[in-house]
């Protein structure tokens, strides 16, 4: 159950990089351009992992999948 709930963890922080890259590739390729949605919809999906990070490690902690060291 630990190393699911550990799995779990490192493909969510997975997502979080590649959802910043995927900013910094639209930040970059549309430098000309006034309208950036694209990059704010990466960041913003950024931020929502973020919080969901936030939250299973908080769940992790209390249930006791995760032990401070």
């Amino acid at each position: 159950m630990e190393a699911a709930f550990r799995i779990l963890l490192m493909v969510v922080l997975g997502l979080i990089v590649l959802s910043l890259a995927e900013a910094m590739w639209y930040l970059t390729r549309d430098s000309g351009r006034v309208d950036r949605r694209r990059m704010v919809k990466a960041l913003t999906a950024r931020i929502a992992l973020s919080l969901v990070l936030f939250a299973l490690i908080m769940a992790g902690a209390m249930v006791g999948l995760i032990a401070p060291d």
